[in-house]
C-alpha cells in the first residue's frame, strides 16, 4: 500500500510503521476509504485538572472526540475495529461522576454509525489512589482503578478471534483436564449430557473475560531508561503494552493495518512490529513523537541512541531496521 504522507509529517520509520507528527484529524485524511484494519487508542482524557499533554474540558469532550471518531470510521474495513480506551472522570467540586465517557459511547454509536462489538475493562491494580480529595482526605470514595475501553466496530461482524488471546487455565480446570472422572462427578441429568467429559479438552487455555487486570507497572522498562538517559521527560500518560497487544491479536492477522491516532509514547505501534502488524502512530507534539524511537533501541548502545534522537530532533526522518540506521528516502514506503 503506498500510502502518500508529507515527508515533513514523518518522524522515523521502521520495518513495518512509521511515526508521524501532526493533527490526526488531517494525517487520517490521507488514507483510502476502507484501508485500516484496527483504529486502537487512548486519547487525553476529560480530566478536570490539565494536563502537559493537552487534554479537553468535559463540556467540550465528546464533540471534539467525535470528529476523530468520524475520520477514523472512514478509513476502518467494514470487518475493523476502533477500540478506545477511556478513564473515568468526577464532576468539578463535587464526589458524584461525570458520565462524559458514556455520552462518547451514545455518540459513536448513535450520531456516528459504529456498532458496540463489546465492552471491556482494563483493572490497574497499580493505579494511586484518586481523587485525592474524595479517596485520601475524606475517604468518601472508593479508589478509581478501571477504565472503560470501548470495542466500536463499523459493523456487527467485526474480524475476531478469541482463540488468539486464550489465558491460563485455572487450577481447578487443570485439575479437571488431567482426570475428568475422578475430579468431577455430574448427577445424571435428563439430557445424557455428561459434563465433565465435554469440558474436558484441552484447549490451550480459558476464553477471557472482558475484565483485564493489567498491573500498569514499568518502572525498569526500557523506555523509561532510555528516557532517563537522554535526561528527557518520558510521556506521563503510557499504558502498558500487554493492552494494545491484547487488542492486536484479538482483531486483525499478520500484516493488517494498525492505526493509534493519539499516540504518546507508541506502545501501541511497538506491539504492532512485535506482532508482525503493519502501523502508523499519530501524535501532535514532536517531542513525544520523537522520544518514542527510543521503543526501538533497546538494544542499541547509548551513543548510538543519543545519534539517532539528535537526528530526528534536528528534523531528519531516519529509517530503524534491525538496529542499523540510515538516512530515509522520501520516496520510501511508509508502511512497506
Amino acid at each position: 500500500m503506498n500510502l502518500d504522507f508529507p515527508l515533513d509529517k514523518q518522524v522515523y520509520r521502521t520495518p513495518r510503521g512509521t511515526q508521524l507528527c501532526g493533527d490526526s484529524l488531517e494525517l487520517l485524511a490521507h488514507l483510502p476509504d476502507r484501508s485500516v484494519d484496527l483504529v486502537m487508542t487512548s486519547p487525553p482524557f476529560a480530566l478536570l485538572r490539565q494536563k502537559a499533554y493537552g487534554n479537553k474540558e468535559q463540556n467540550q469532550y465528546v464533540e471534539w472526540l467525535g470528529r476523530f471518531g468520524e475520520a477514523a470510521y472512514r478509513v476502518l474495513k467494514d470487518s475493523g475495529s476502533f477500540v478506545l480506551d477511556l478513564g473515568g472522570a468526577y464532576k468539578r467540586g463535587k464526589p458524584v461522576r461525570s458520565l462524559y465517557n458514556y455520552h462518547v459511547l451514545l455518540d459513536f454509536c448513535e450520531r456516528l454509525g459504529y456498532e458496540l462489538a463489546e465492552e471491556f475493562f482494563w483493572f490497574n491494580p497499580a493505579k494511586l489512589p484518586s481523587p485525592i480529595e474524595w479517596v485520601n482526605k475524606r475517604k468518601i470514595r472508593a479508589k478509581d482503578a478501571v477504565n472503560t475501553v470501548w470495542w466500536f466496530a463499523r459493523s456487527a461482524a467485526p474480524k475476531a478471534d478469541v482463540t488468539r488471546v486464550l489465558v491460563p487455565y485455572s487450577e481447578r480446570m487443570k485439575a479437571l483436564l488431567e482426570d475428568p472422572d475422578r475430579f468431577y462427578q455430574p448427577k445424571e441429568r435428563p439430557s445424557g449430557h455428561d459434563i465433565a467429559k465435554a469440558f474436558a479438552k484441552d484447549n490451550g487455555g480459558a476464553i477471557p473475560s472482558n475484565l483485564l487486570q493489567i498491573p500498569n507497572t514499568e518502572s525498569n522498562s526500557s523506555y523509561l531508561r532510555l528516557c532517563n538517559m537522554l535526561d528527557r521527560k518520558s510521556h506521563p500518560a503510557r499504558f502498558p503494552s500487554a493492552l494494545p497487544q491484547f487488542f492486536i491479536k484479538f482483531l486483525t492477522d499478520p500484516e493488517d493495518l494498525v492505526v493509534d491516532i493519539f499516540s504518546g509514547s507508541n506502545t501501541t505501534g511497538q506491539a504492532a512490529e512485535e506482532l508482525g502488524r503493519r502501523w502508523l502512530s499519530m501524535d501532535l507534539s514532536h517531542e513525544y513523537a520523537a522520544l518514542s524511537a527510543v521503543r526501538f533501541m533497546d538494544r542499541w548502545s547509548d551513543a548510538e541512541v543519543r545519534q539517532t534522537i539528535a537526528q530526528i530532533d534536528a528534523g531528519e526522518v531516519v529509517d530503524i531496521y534491525l538496529g542499523l540506521l540510515f538516512q530515509a528516502s522520501p520516496e520510501s514506503d511508509p508502511t512497506r
